[in-house]
C-alpha cells in the first residue's frame, strides 16, 4: 500500500454531489459529505431508507434471478436473519449500535440482533443527523454519464413516471451489490426436473417443508439458511468447492444435514451426483452463491469496467476511486468479507475530505501503479480475479489504511480481537454463537470507549 493521501493546503471546495442509494453506505456517505460542506442529493429507488436491511416477503418472478425481464426485488433479507457480527463492532464508529431497551417494545437488545433492529438503528442514525431530508425516495437512477468539465449528468425516473436530468460535480455509488444473483454452473442443469432458487429470493423455510434440498455455498448465509431449512426439510445437503473432502460428512447435531464437495452433475430423473459417487434425489437446489457487481446506470466510456464473470470492478484505488476519474466518481461498499458499517464510514470520510480539497490523493499515475501492484499481488498468490474485493486476509489492514487516508485513528484493539473471537465461535459452535460467547472483557472495553465518544461529543 505504497500510495497514500496527504492533507491539502488548497482552498476548501463545496461540491454538488449525487449519492446513489440510501442503504447503510449511502446514509453515512451523505452525512460525511454534508459534514464536509458539500450539498447532497441521495437517490433511493425504494420508499424507505435501509437498503438491503428492509425486509419484504415479496420475491421475484424468477426465483433463480436469471431472467432479465423478471420483476426486480432489491432486498435479499430473510425472515429469520440475525447479524453474524455483535453490535459492538457492527455499528458506525462514532454512532455506536447500542441496545435500546425500554423505549420501544419492538427493540431487540441482543448482542446479535435480528434484521429489524439493524433497520431501526439505521433509521435512528438518519434521524440523528437529518439525512432523510436529503433523500429522494422512489427515484431510480437510470444513467450516470460524463459531461464536459469532468462533471456528471444524472438521469433519474420517479415511481410516478417523472423524468429528471441534473448535473453534479461528483457521484458516489452506494447502491450495494446484493441484487444480481450469481448461480453455480452445474452439468446437466438444463434438463434437471427439480426446482431452483437463489438465496436472494429465500424468505422463510416453509417452502422446503418435507423436501430434499441441496444448498450450494460455504458462506455464513449458506450455513445459516441450511440450519433454518433443516428444521422443516426432510434432508439438507450442503455442497461447496471449499469442502474438499469427497466423503459425505454428517453435520454434528443434525440428523438430516450432510456436507459434500461440489456437485459433479445433475440428471433428468432429479438425481444430484457428487464426486464420491453418492446420489441424492433432490426436490430443490438452493444457490447461496453470492452476487455480481452490477451498475447498469454507469457510463464511463470504458474507463471503469464491471467484469461480471470475474466479479471485479476496476480499476479502483483502494476499492474506492477510479484513478482516471478521481475524485469525481467514487464507490462505497465494494469490498466484501469485512466489517461493513465502519468501513463505509471511513470510505465516506475519505471521499468527502478529498472532494473538499482537505485531503489530497496521489497522482492518477501513482494510484494506477498501486492498483496494478495489487493485481500482481493477487496473481502471484494464485488468487482468482473473483476474489479481488474479498478482504478476508487483510480486513484489519484495510480498515487501518482507510483510517490513515482520512486522518482518523486506527481501529481499537478490542475491535480486532472481538472479530477474531466471533470468527472462532462461529466455527466452533455455529448453532449457539449468537447467544454464547466468551469475550465479556472485550464488551466492557467497547462500552468504556463508547462512553468516551459520548463525553467528547464525537
Amino acid at each position: 500500500m505504497a500510495a497514500s493521501s496527504a492533507h491539502s493546503t488548497m482552498q476548501p471546495l463545496s461540491r454538488h454531489v449525487a449519492v446513489i442509494g440510501a442503504g447503510a453506505s449511502g446514509l453515512v456517505a451523505a452525512r460525511e459529505l454534508r459534514r464536509e460542506g458539500h450539498t447532497v442529493v441521495v437517490f433511493e429507488r425504494g420508499d424507505q431508507l435501509g437498503g438491503t436491511w428492509v425486509y419484504t416477503p415479496e420475491v421475484e418472478s424468477d426465483p433463480i434471478g436469471l431472467n432479465p425481464n423478471r420483476n426486480i426485488v432489491h432486498s435479499s433479507m430473510y425472515q429469520s436473519l440475525r447479524t453474524n457480527l455483535p453490535r459492538e463492532i457492527m455499528g458506525f464508529r462514532d454512532y455506536p449500535f447500542v441496545a435500546k431497551e425500554g423505549d420501544d417494545e419492538e427493540r431487540d437488545p441482543r448482542r446479535f440482533p435480528g434484521h429489524r433492529e439493524v433497520l431501526k438503528y439505521l433509521n435512528d442514525f438518519a434521524g440523528e443527523f437529518g439525512i432523510s431530508e436529503m433523500v429522494r425516495f422512489e427515484t431510480e437512477v437510470v444513467l450516470v454519464g460524463l459531461v464536459d468539465g469532468g462533471k456528471w449528468n444524472v438521469k433519474s425516473k420517479s415511481k410516478r413516471g417523472e423524468d429528471f436530468e441534473e448535473v453534479f460535480d461528483a457521484v458516489v455509488v452506494c447502491c450495494g451489490h446484493y441484487t444480481k444473483p450469481r448461480v453455480a454452473e452445474i452439468p446437466g442443469i438444463s434438463t434437471w426436473k427439480g426446482k431452483q432458487i437463489h438465496s436472494h429470493n429465500y424468505r422463510t423455510s416453509e417452502t422446503f417443508r418435507d423436501q430434499v434440498v441441496v444448498v450450494i455455498g460455504s458462506s455464513s448465509s449458506a450455513f445459516d439458511i441450511s440450519r433454518d431449512i433443516a428444521g422443516v426439510a426432510k434432508e439438507v445437503h450442503i455442497a461447496s468447492r471449499s469442502l474438499a473432502d469427497e466423503t459425505i460428512n454428517k453435520k454434528p447435531g443434525y440428523d438430516n444435514m450432510w456436507f459434500h464437495s461440489m456437485i459433479k452433475s445433475v440428471h433428468e430423473d432429479g438425481s444430484v451426483v457428487f464426486p464420491d459417487g453418492s446420489v441424492v434425489l433432490a426436490d430443490f437446489i438452493l444457490h447461496c452463491t453470492g452476487y455480481k457487481y452490477h451498475f447498469p446506470f454507469l457510463e464511463t466510456n470504458g474507463i471503469v469496467t464491471v467484469d461480471e464473470d470475474d466479479n471485479r470492478v476496476g480499476p479502483l484505488f483502494k476499492h474506492v476511486f477510479p484513478p482516471a476519474l478521481a475524485p469525481s466518481l467514487s464507490f462505497v461498499g465494494v469490498p466484501w468479507k469485512t466489517v461493513p458499517f465502519p468501513n463505509f464510514e471511513l470510505q465516506s470520510k475519505w471521499i468527502a475530505g478529498v472532494l473538499s480539497n482537505r485531503i489530497t490523493l496521489p497522482s492518477k499515475e501513482e494510484m494506477m501503479e498501486d492498483v496494478n501492484a495489487f493485481y500482481l499481488l493477487l496473481e502471484g498468490s494464485g488468487t482468482p480475479k473473483r476474489y479481488t474485493h474479498d478482504l478476508t486476509s487483510f480486513r484489519d489492514e484495510y480498515a487501518d489504511c482507510l483510517a490513515a487516508q482520512c486522518g482518523c485513528t486506527v481501529s481499537e484493539e478490542w475491535r480486532k480481537q472481538m472479530l477474531l473471537t466471533v470468527a472462532k465461535n462461529w466455527f466452533v459452535r455455529p448453532n449457539t454463537y449468537h447467544d454464547e460467547w466468551d469475550d465479556n472483557h472485550l464488551v466492557l472495553q467497547a462500552y468504556e470507549d463508547f462512553r468516551k465518544y459520548t463525553i467528547k461529543g464525537v
